[in-house]
């Protein structure tokens, strides 16, 4: 098993790839009488041992609340549970830790800015800038905002199959009365890789606030929030090795304390009377409630076992695997590739000449190999592509070269059933 601490990191070599999947009990199994190739990391990571032994650690001797005892138990569970935030702090390289909220996911991170930021400074006539290629969670939040406040959404637009932004109408959209540009880093269809630090400049010289989407980038290569300038940066646990129901929503403590709470409840108050009651310091203000005390240990284990990994190494391997699929897809005939031909993330979306991307990916599965087929929580990016769905092959750093030949078999399988 590798390092569970990222300090161990500079002690030791970085694993060999072998060693890292050797981690994760879920990849070795047979689905279907065939080896899993496990191709649907975008939707969610497969978690590795560490992970799986800091939550099961937890419940065997630490479960108990935080914040509120002052027994023993109650007492570990606070110091696991803050120190998982000063983790997250140390992984995103925040300026502290009360710069850190836990949530479920990125949505609810988004959400939560939108109910709070968004409901409290926008006003009829405002702009939010959004991007053509938005997953869902990054759109629907400001459609209700919009609805309640007056303000309007534009839109940045996307060159079609290339998938990339097209930064020439950037000063057309991006204008003075634009108070919010909220857009992913690595787009969940396409693979794009925005370059969030020149939009987010681009951004500050209109004085709009931020909110990057790192859903899809956080757990593939480094995030520095002070070095891409942002005010916002929302992500999830599970994307990231870490468990379900975990994310994060990392805020400029100014704006933090600024924005009312979202949820009211226990903890997020300093004091309550019958008629009135008066907030809690940052980051509890935004926690109200028991919160998921064992996913945020699980998460900084998550962070832990990435950083022995080293996320850098993680980047150009997702990279280089991702490209490497792309083009030995493109060899085939009948195929439709979406997304950049260079400078790619790890991950596919395709379709195959007259085969549903459901029909590709349940047939898929007889072989083994785990896929996603459908809009991928993207339907504008669709409608803009001119197709209902796609299926999609989404590649992290226990992935082979090896699994892709595989893969493009059977692909190669999927059109001789379908005679195509």
């Amino acid at each position: 098993m590798i390092a569970e601490t990222a300090q161990l990191k500079s002690k030791v070599s970085a694993p060999a790839w072998d060693a890292v999947r050797a981690d994760f009990p879920a990849l070795h199994q047979t689905v279907n009488g065939h080896p899993l190739i496990y191709f649907d990391n975008a939707a969610t990571s497969q978690k590795p041992l560490p992970v799986i032994e800091a939550l099961d650690r937890y419940y065997r001797q630490d479960n108990a609340n935080v914040h509120r005892g002052i027994h023993e138990l109650s007492n570990r569970a606070t110091t696991g549970y803050e120190g998982a935030r000063e983790r997250v702090a140390n992984f995103i390289h925040a300026a502290g830790s009360q710069e850190v909220i836990f949530t479920r996911g990125t949505t609810e991170s988004i959400n939560l800015v939108a109910n709070t930021w968004g409901v409290a400074n926008l006003k009829p006539g405002d702009r939010i800038l959004l991007t053509e290629m938005e997953h869902h969670s990054n759109l629907v939040p400001w459609q209700l905002v919009a609805a309640k406040t007056g303000a309007k959404l534009v839109y940045l637009p996307v060159t079609g199959d290339e998938g990339l932004l097209n930064l020439r109408q950037l000063d057309a959209v991006l204008t003075p009365g634009v108070k919010l540009f909220a857009f992913t880093h690595i787009s969940n269809t396409l693979g794009t890789v925005n370059p969030v630090a020149e939009l987010v400049e681009r951004a500050r010289k209109v004085g709009a606030v931020t909110l990057v989407d790192a859903a899809q980038s956080a757990g593939h290569l480094p995030v520095d929030v002070r070095a891409l300038g942002c005010d916002f940066l929302a992500f999830s646990g599970h994307k990231i090795c870490g468990p379900t129901g975990t994310g994060v929503l990392w805020g400029r403590q100014e704006l933090l304390d600024a924005m009312p709470p979202w949820q009211g409840g226990g903890d997020m108050i300093s004091s309550v009377d019958f008629f009135e009651s008066h907030w809690n310091t940052l980051p509890h203000k935004f926690e109200a409630g028991t919160p998921h005390i064992a996913g945020a240990i699980g998460l900084a284990a998550a962070m832990d076992y990435l950083d022995a990994v080293g996320r850098d190494r993680i980047w150009r391997h997702d990279q280089e695997l991702g490209a490497y699929a792309y083009e030995s897809m493109a060899r085939l005939k009948g195929i439709r590739l979406f997304g950049p031909k260079v400078g790619r993330a790890g991950l596919v979306s395709f379709l195959l000449d007259d085969v549903h991307a459901h029909d590709v990916v349940t047939v898929a599965d007889q072989f083994g190999v785990a896929l996603r087929g459908g809009h991928h929580c993207n339907q504008p990016l669709m409608r803009k592509l001119g197709v209902a769905s796609t299926a999609r092959a989404s590649f992290y750093f226990y992935n082979t070269r090896a699994e892709v030949d595989r893969f493009v078999e059977v692909l190669r399988e999927i059109q001789r059933f379908f005679g195509v």
